[in-house]
């Protein structure tokens, strides 16, 4: 499968928001919708919400990637990812995504 990191180091090429972005696909929006709903208590996300081609991108962002610290952080900075910042190992705010989903860190270290 295609790798497309994000800042953080997710995988943008297996998020299912992507995916249905790039597949225009309604259904797995509407899934995507219902599954972010509860697991980020965003009551109001509906599925007309659910387009992203990536962070890193050119083309539509998810909502969140407007306030999105760490990819500000990464823009400020002038850095690709935060795998281009020597405190990424001790950075809190990347760290919050990093302790949920630890392969974030290798797909950083993937691209150095």
């Amino acid at each position: 499968m295609e790798k497309l990191i994000s800042c953080c180091g997710l995988n943008c090429a297996a998020c299912d928001a992507r995916i249905a972005t790039v597949k225009d696909d309604d259904e797995l929006r509407k899934a995507v919708a219902d599954k972010w709903r509860v697991a980020y208590n965003v009551p109001g996300l509906s599925y007309e919400m659910i387009n992203c081609t990536g962070c890193r991108e050119e083309g539509v962002k998810f909502s969140h990637c407007d306030e999105c610290e760490i990819r500000n952080c990464v823009k400020v900075k002038g850095f690709n990812t935060c795998g281009d910042c020597q405190e990424m190992q001790t950075c809190s705010i990347v760290a919050s995504v990093h302790k949920y989903v630890p392969e974030a860190i290798t797909n950083l270290q993937s691209l150095n």
